[in-house]
């Protein structure tokens, strides 16, 4: 089976500093694949590489067999790779629908324009609309200012951007980041409802989450693969504890969940 996403030895340095070191990744067609590991171990900038943000100074991307190294956001979008960012990246001053409307607008190359009655194009308002009921954004928040949502909407609007443009891959940068329990909970079951859709990588320090949605967990250490399993095994891997010790010897609660 053709992975829908394949990392062949990344290379990625800034100055003296290996961001990404032989970096080699995997993911088959409908995974939840988590990504951890300690702060400043190159979660993001991995994030970055896939996604066309940045470009590698050695190695190879493929999205459905195809190699990508070369081109940049736009085009791994139409190759189907979607990402979303730890601050949410929204429209802060157009509402929610508004925010709504110009990603479904730019996937479908509808001729919508704002200035006119939006009923003229009622297949872009029903999509905008399912796209807004399927990550949970409340109908009563629709004409709100985006900026002015709380955190946690903010952060399930920027999902539902992401998701516009019908990816193949969905690359998640701490979607969690800043929420509290009941928004974790609830980004928690957005993903788990995506399981088989779509394959997503996910980057994010809430373990138990990550153990939860995860079906392989990749450890990322200093730029480096350091282990690639089941969560099962991953949370019993030797080499991973050591990496999540502090210099007391002490074991960090993350891994103990």
């Amino acid at each position: 089976m053709t992975p829908v996403l394949q990392a062949k030895g990344l290379v990625k340095r800034y100055g003296a500093l290996a961001a990404s070191d032989e970096i080699s990744l995997s993911l088959p067609p409908g995974e939840i694949h988590g990504l951890i590991g300690p702060n400043g171990a190159g979660k993001s900038t991995l994030i970055q590489l896939l996604a066309g943000a940045t470009f590698a100074d050695a190695g190879s991307i493929f999205v459905d067999g195809r190699n990508m190294s070369g081109v940049g956001l736009r085009q791994r979008v139409q190759a189907g790779v979607s990402r979303s960012f730890q601050t949410a990246n929204i429209f802060r001053q157009l509402s929610v629908f508004d925010n709504l409307l110009l990603a479904v607008q730019a996937q479908t190359g509808s001729s919508l324009r704002f200035w006119r009655p939006r009923d003229e194009d009622v297949a872009l308002i029903e999509q905008a609309q399912a796209l807004a009921q399927r990550c949970h954004l409340e109908r009563r928040d629709w004409g709100t200012p985006a900026g002015l949502l709380p955190h946690g909407a903010q952060k399930l609007l920027e999902f539902a951007l992401a998701l516009a443009p019908h990816p193949k891959v969905l690359l998640l940068d701490e979607p969690m980041a800043g929420m509290g329990p009941d928004e974790s909970a609830n980004m928690t079951a957005l993903i788990e409802s995506l399981r088989g859709q779509l394959t997503i990588l996910l980057v994010e320090h809430d373990m138990d989450a990550v153990f939860r949605l995860a079906d392989r967990i990749s450890v990322l250490v200093s730029g480096r693969i350091v282990a690639t399993d089941t969560p099962s095994a991953i949370r019993h891997n030797a080499t991973v504890q050591a990496a999540y010790l502090g210099d007391d010897g002490a074991k960090r609660s993350e891994l103990s969940c």
